[in-house]
């Protein structure tokens, strides 16, 4: 009877062998597929469809102008000048608005490094419109979670229109008229907040008087 158990269950070596040989070569197939499909065809697919639907979004929203690229419409750069409206400040490392490593400070709201820089910041601000005695919006003096957010809240920019219009000798009806349309609105009514691409609006302040200077890194 033993000798028949023996028989009935066969070579234990060649057996286990052939189940693990082929649970091995069953593995490494589901892998290659795997890889190939969310590796290779997905993201193909993916680009693909979104190159035909999308072409503007899929090439990372670049705002181009005579031949020229100038930035990004999802990224923030460094305004500094009067004339143009200034953007979120930037934490990004090892120096602000770099766009190859986004980042926030990390910084509390206790830590003494975040209040001097919000103090300096709201100082470079009143010393820029130095008639202008409104509260300072908030998003103007702090960094965002990125370091590279490209927009503003509508009252960020109606705060330096007067700034903006007396540098440029323009009406400041003129310089809120172009606030309000580049002043993008909750999608659906209600899905977000309203906000001003900087860079957007700065074009439009500088087409009105026939140049664009793009902002340079500090």
């Amino acid at each position: 009877m033993n000798n028949n158990i023996v028989k009935a269950n066969g070579n234990g070596n060649g057996n286990g062998n052939g189940s693990e040989g082929g649970i091995v070569r069953s593995a490494l197939v589901l892998f290659v597929l795997l890889s190939a499909l969310t590796g290779l065809i997905y993201p193909m697919a993916v680009t693909g469809v979104a190159k035909a639907a999308f072409p503007a979004q899929a090439a990372g929203s670049l705002i181009v102008l005579d031949g020229t690229t100038v930035g990004s419409k999802l990224i923030g750069q460094n305004f500094s000048d009067p004339k143009h409206f200034w953007g979120r400040p930037s934490a990004t490392a090892p120096q602000p608005y770099n766009a190859s490593a986004s980042g926030g400070s990390n910084q509390g709201p206790l830590n003494p490094a975040l209040t001097d820089a919000v103090k300096a910041r709201v100082e470079a601000l009143r010393a820029a419109d130095p008639d202008n005695v409104a509260p300072v919006p908030v998003d103007l003096v702090t960094a965002s979670a990125s370091g590279l957010d490209p927009d503003i809240s509508p009252a960020a920019a109606q705060y330096q229109a007067a700034r903006v219009a007396r540098v440029r000798g323009m009406p400041l009806a003129q310089v809120q008229s172009l606030i309000d349309r580049n002043t993008q609105r909750p999608l659906l009514g209600f899905l977000g907040e309203p906000r001003v691409n900087v860079l957007a609006l700065n074009i439009a302040l500088d087409a009105a008087s026939g140049s664009f200077s793009p902002s340079t890194p500090r």
